[in-house]
């Protein structure tokens, strides 16, 4: 199976389904062109209901993870590369900040974390 949803987790599970595609795409665990199973399929796979499938894979599309290909179906996009890439330099940037204004290291993260609802 390709992800996982933990029922009894507080995190919604779209956002279960959402994070470990992303995790498994830029790692590298799915490689560009992978084609992705489809919504009604992988909702049975998990046992969630297919709009929740399908919003994790609108909000992957819209992070330029994965792209859709109409009837194709949805394989794992190339511009994710330039998403890290963006993502990393944004990264960079917000390290920067901190250090010039003093900020310690453990509440920046601490800030990016909560940013991120983590």
């Amino acid at each position: 199976m390709i992800v996982r949803v933990d029922p009894g987790s507080s995190v919604p599970p779209y956002e279960q389904v959402r994070s470990s595609l992303a995790e498994q795409i830029n790692d590298g665990r799915l490689a560009v062109g992978t084609r992705l199973p489809t919504v009604r399929q992988l909702a049975a796979d998990v046992g969630i209901a297919p709009n929740t499938i399908a919003r994790a894979y609108r909000e992957l599309e819209e992070a330029g993870l994965i792209e859709t290909r109409g009837r194709a179906g949805s394989f794992v996009s190339s511009s994710g590369d330039e998403s890290r890439r963006v993502v990393r330099e944004a990264a960079v940037t917000y390290a920067e900040t901190c250090r010039a204004v003093g900020v310690a290291p453990e509440e920046a993260l601490a800030i990016v974390k909560a940013a991120l609802g983590v």
